[in-house]
């Protein structure tokens, strides 16, 4: 018994023994993880409403196993005592090559993340599907330069001056492109505060108005009543004031025209025929009903003004040409006048030198 324990004791204090064990427990430390993760894991998962945790399992299983099995190896060289050049080159090589497979399996949990997120599209206001792509491609510049940033730092290189390199370089690209990245981060204050919509009718304080047909990183598209494309850069349209004519509790719009009737006209009579043209509009909605209010009493004529409400902003210019055929009209049938400007002209006769 002594003697197998001393002989136990002298192949440990080799190295290669050791080595080779360490090996070997990390190859069932390896495939005992590869078990639970491949099996165990999802079990549990399956319970689950959602299929992103099983997804991320598939995922990490192989970055993982791989992960241990990397320590594992260079655990054992360096039991072996080699060249330290020679462990630092393995050091580097298997930093590296875990480095690249925890680069892929990022981006493929990035990928997931997203996608189950793009379904929540409706209840998260700063995601949709115009953003997805958005936070997808700034996820992999932030991995991708995560990863440079550790290959440098697993290969011993100096990342002073590349990180000096990169900053004057910056400097210079935000001088010379200053505008392109005001637009730049124009489009995505836009894109994640979301004041409007595709197919919103806005109106902006410098005048434009129109419908939204494309909401870009770099510019705003409006389509016109006149229907000529307008395109804005989104610099200008995040520091502007914009009025979201479908924005609110509802796309409804309301439509007001004045109109103008004798003095002597029944005024209860007159609001009665205004109430009735713009109920029989057909582009005035029920709810809410049409008003009617009287004004002022103006120089020449007793002042109304009748509202109704329209399902979308694009319909207010239909309406309007509606709404005042049918109060014309009815004002005619009812005999209520409606006044106009009169102008009376005096002509003076010239002093002759009988007058005189």
């Amino acid at each position: 018994m002594e003697s197998a324990r001393e002989m136990a004791l002298e192949l440990l204090a080799l190295a290669p023994v050791r080595a080779g064990l360490i090996i070997l427990a990390t190859l069932v430390v390896s495939l005992i993880i590869d078990i639970v993760l491949r099996k165990l894991v999802p079990r549990l998962t399956r319970k689950t409403s959602s299929d992103l945790d099983d997804r991320l399992i598939h995922i990490l299983r192989r970055p993982v196993f791989l992960t241990v099995l990397f320590i594992g190896f260079y655990s054992a060289l360096a039991i072996m005592s080699p060249p330290a050049a020679i462990l630092s080159l393995a050091a580097s090589l298997t930093q590296t090559v875990a480095i690249l497979i925890w680069l892929f399996a990022g981006l493929r949990v990035g990928s997931a993340l997203l996608d189950t997120l793009s379904h929540l599209a409706g209840r998260v206001n700063w995601l949709d599907e115009r953003t997805v792509p958005l936070f997808d491609n700034l996820a992999k510049i932030v991995l991708f330069g995560g990863a440079v940033y550790c290959l440098l730092m697993a290969w011993n290189l100096d990342v002073k001056p590349w990180l000096a390199s990169a900053g004057i370089l910056g400097i210079a690209i935000g001088f010379a492109a200053k505008d392109t990245l005001a637009n730049l981060f124009g489009g995505m204050s836009i894109i994640v505060d979301a004041p409007y919509k595709l197919g919103d009718w806005i109106n902006l304080d410098s005048g434009q108005r129109g419908q939204v047909t494309k909401i870009g990183l770099r510019s705003t598209r409006l389509l016109t009543r006149d229907d000529l494309e307008v395109t804005l850069p989104n610099a200008q349209i995040a520091n502007a004031t914009i009025v979201n004519e479908s924005g609110g509790p509802w796309e409804k719009a309301r439509v007001e025209i004045r109109v103008g009737v004798a003095y002597g006209s029944d005024v209860d009579r007159v609001r009665e025929v205004l109430i009735q043209a713009a109920r029989d509009c057909e582009y005035a909605v029920r709810d809410p009903e049409p008003r009617v209010r009287f004004l002022e009493m103006g120089d020449s004529a007793l002042i109304f003004r009748v509202m109704c409400w329209v399902e979308e902003p694009v319909q207010r210019g239909r309406c309007i040409d509606a709404l005042n055929t049918g109060v014309y009209k009815r004002l005619v049938d009812e005999g209520i006048n409606i006044p106009f400007p009169q102008r009376e002209l005096h002509i003076r006769q010239p002093l002759t030198s009988v007058d005189l």
